[in-house]
Formats: structure tokens, sequence, C-alpha cells
């Protein structure tokens, strides 16, 4: 399945477009799954120079059928979908746990398809996290200021956890820095290897997106790597 295209969820913001960039420029083929109306997102210099190895599909997420479509073609899957900045604030529960459960995790049994980055954030505690006091005013910050998203990230990682059948791992990032441009990618890609593993004094709280999109393709040309871990990124 190594010559499968890799399926991007949430492509369509910084950290997806870093992405895609990164993948095509390692010439993966690569399937973007987009809703119809964010398709516009996706910058016209990557659809123009990759028409062999950029696949762009239409669809809700929880639109199995042509969720279905892209997973049956691909050979893992590598999803930024989290909340966005206009729903941080929100009071009610976000459904990206719901998502996963229901759709995205069925799909992927009914097709075969074993392998799934999945974002998450340090809210999310892994067991061999130590105690960091910038890791500790950030977790707590947000479970005051933004309690839907933060919860969020917490259901993602029960639903994942709950899971034996499907190789997942879950990319705990920091505050992410840097743009999404072709000028931006190319300069920021050069600036060193993100840092992965439990949080300790050495987490520094922040990664640039395009470090972020090389360890993203590293993580997808390295089948055995992170099964069922919890790494928590940074620079």
């Amino acid at each position: 399945m190594a010559d499968k295209p890799i399926l991007i969820l949430g492509s369509t913001g910084p950290s997806g477009i870093c992405l895609l960039r990164e993948l095509l420029h390692r010439k993966k083929r690569v399937i973007a799954f987009v809703r119809p109306t964010s398709a516009s997102k996706i910058p016209a210099d990557l659809v123009s120079s990759n028409p062999d190895n950029l696949q762009v599909v239409h669809g809700q997420i929880d639109d199995d059928v042509a969720l279905g479509e892209a997973v049956a073609q691909c050979s893992a899957i590598i999803s930024l979908m989290g909340p966005v900045q206009e729903s941080m604030s929100s009071r009610t529960p976000l459904p990206y746990p719901a998502f996963y459960e229901n759709h995205v995790l069925p799909v992927m049994k009914k097709h075969g398809i074993k392998r799934i980055a999945a974002m998450g954030t340090i809210s999310i505690y892994a067991e061999d996290d130590t105690a960091v006091f910038l890791r500790w005013i950030l977790r707590t910050g947000v479970s005051w200021m933004f309690p839907a998203a933060y919860n969020a990230m917490l259901g993602i990682a029960s639903v994942f956890k709950e899971e034996a059948d499907i190789y997942w791992t879950i990319f705990r990032l920091p505050m992410l820095l840097g743009g999404s441009d072709e000028t931006a990618w190319k300069a920021d890609r050069e600036k060193g290897e993100a840092q992965a593993g439990p949080v300790s004094n050495a987490w520094t709280g922040k990664l640039n997106r395009s470090i972020l999109a090389k360890w993203l393709a590293d993580w997808a040309e390295n089948e055995g790597k992170w099964v069922r871990e919890l790494p928590a990124l940074s620079s």
C-alpha cells in the first residue's frame, strides 16, 4: 500500500497547506478531502503544478459515501481536524470526537485502512509526561477560556484509546507559528526538526508549521513509528 495516496483531512488551514506542500515536494500522491465551500483555499500553485499527484475530493466529514471513496484509495490518513479560531469560544460541545467515532474510524475499518495520525494538543496527558509549569499554565488557561475546545481534544483521545484495531497516533501540538505560502514554507522547513516524545523540560511550547509538516511526512513514510502513542511535538 506504500504506493497509494495519503489522505489529508483538514487540508485547507495553514498547517494543512504546509503538509500538502511537503508531501508533494517529496513526490507523494495526496488526496485532500475538503468541504466544497473550502476547496478554493487550496493554493492555485499546488493544484496547477501537481495534476498527477494531488487529488481534491469534495465532501463533508459526516458524508460516509464521499469519505469512503477517498479512504478506499489511500494507504494512511493524516488528520488536522480540530477546533478552529471561530469555534474556540463555543460553549456547546464540538463535533470532532463524534466525527472520528461515528464516521472516520468505521469507514477506515470498512475499507481495511489501518493507519491514522490525528491532531491533538497538550491538553491531553500521556502516562510518561512529566510535570512542566508552562504546560500546566497553557492547559489550565485553555480549559477555563475554551472549555468546548479543551473537552473536544480530551474526547478525541478517549475515542482513539479505546480503538484496538487501528494503528493510530495522536500528535500533540503546541502553539504553531509560520506561514503557509510557498516562500515561507521553503524557508521555514530548513530551520530544523521537530522534537517528539513525552512532555518534559525539553518541550518548548511552540513549533513551526513547516517543521510539523516534515514530521508528519516522516510519519507517513515510516509505518511502524509511533503506533498507539501520543508524541508531544515542539521545536
